[in-house]
């Protein structure tokens, strides 16, 4: 097996600050709300949101001045400051021009670019990155010590084989949450449909919600890199880890309570879950009372929560906000035949769920069998 740096085998390596000075760049790029935005800044933040949003937006000048960082879609990205160090994801394919955000390196091989996204991604490629790691209170490592790295560079057509079968996986992956997605937005016309009038009510939703918020129990994230294994540590907007243990099992809904706590359009920021898992103390853990946790989610999904959200810097949902939110509940019969419909189509989502968390599993499999001999390679 041959061995470059990866200095060697790019085309492109660069980050947000290579455009200019720290004041050239606060000058130059004006951030912008959607509506005056004329590109995307990719973030950390956006990958971990699935690119759904919402983006912070820059306009034309600005993107024009950060020419060196320019996005079209495919480039390897790599978060290279903070809590997600080493963290790996390909820029989007978006409707509008994209440019590079702060804290990232991008990258673009002379080879297969999905090989070295799967390379750096796997467990070997994570430990190769923390090599060059320093700081304590703030981790990082930066663009020149991380070009010296050595990579492996196998034939073209291996490259290209390797990456063929992940890239299979994650199709399939994408595919069932494409499904689910689907799903999804057939329930939520459903609910709709059966409860038009859902929002008139003056009953308070609190009265149908139990709350698990007391058992939740944060992990720094120092301590969970002691403890990695296979279970969810979720945090208010999306999976943060995975660690050797679980504080929850079944199907829970969890809401946003600090941070992350609504979308662009004021809905909540929610996650239905179900499994094995382990919540930080940023989520709102909820299953439904008198009424389905499907039902409970779906309420939330159209209700807007704009008006109980306090904190201008953090922004936060208490449970006692979220409590007097009001509602109109339906007869107990509705609610039945209602839930007669509607969990066959839950049911679908988590088998879809499961199938993927068990691909994921056989990527991690894979990762072992093609790229656990770099490990000793320093």
């Amino acid at each position: 097996m041959k061995y470059r740096s990866i200095g060697e085998i790019c085309t492109k390596i660069t980050d947000y600050v290579a455009n200019g000075s720290f004041k050239a760049l606060k000058e130059n790029v004006i951030y912008t709300d959607e509506s005056q935005g004329y590109a995307i800044l990719i973030r950390l933040t956006d990958y971990r949101n699935n690119f759904k949003g919402p983006f912070q937006y820059i306009n034309k000048a600005g993107y024009q001045f950060l020419k060196k960082t320019k996005l079209y879609g495919g480039e390897i990205i790599i978060s290279n400051v903070g809590t997600h160090l080493g963290t790996t994801f390909k820029a989007p394919q978006l409707d509008k021009p994209m440019s590079l955000g702060p804290n990232a390196i991008v990258i673009d091989t002379k080879y297969n670019n999905d090989y070295y996204y799967y390379f750096l991604s796997s467990p070997s490629g994570q430990e190769l990155m923390k090599t060059i790691v320093s700081g304590s209170a703030q981790p990082k490592f930066n663009k020149t010590a991380f070009k010296r790295l050595l990579v492996p560079v196998p034939p073209l057509e291996e490259q290209e084989r390797i990456a063929n079968i992940f890239l299979q996986i994650d199709k399939k992956i994408a595919l069932n949450v494409q499904i689910n997605e689907n799903i999804l937005a057939l329930a939520e016309t459903i609910f709709k449909k059966y409860f038009p009038n859902v929002n008139s009510g003056k009953e308070k939703i609190g009265s149908y919600i139990a709350n698990f918020d007391k058992f939740r129990r944060p992990i720094a994230n120092r301590k969970r890199l002691a403890i990695q294994g296979k279970y969810r540590y979720i945090g208010a907007a999306a999976v943060n880890d995975y660690i050797d243990k679980y504080n929850f099992d079944g199907i829970y809904l969890l809401l946003g309570e600090d941070g992350s706590v609504e979308d662009k359009d004021g809905y909540p920021v929610l996650q239905y879950v179900f499994g094995k898992f382990w919540p930080n103390n940023h989520v709102h853990v909820l299953q439904g009372k008198h009424v389905s946790t499907e039902w409970l989610y779906l309420f939330f999904r159209q209700k807007k929560v704009s008006t109980i959200i306090t904190g201008a810097v953090q922004q936060k949902i208490s449970q006692k906000n979220l409590k007097s939110l009001t509602v109109k509940i339906p007869a107990k019969d509705e609610l039945a035949k209602f839930d007669q419909i509607i969990q066959p189509l839950f049911t679908k989502i988590r088998a879809n769920e499961t199938e993927n968390m068990e691909l994921a599993e056989i990527k991690q499999v894979l990762f072992s069998q093609f790229f656990d001999n770099h490990r000793e390679v320093r």
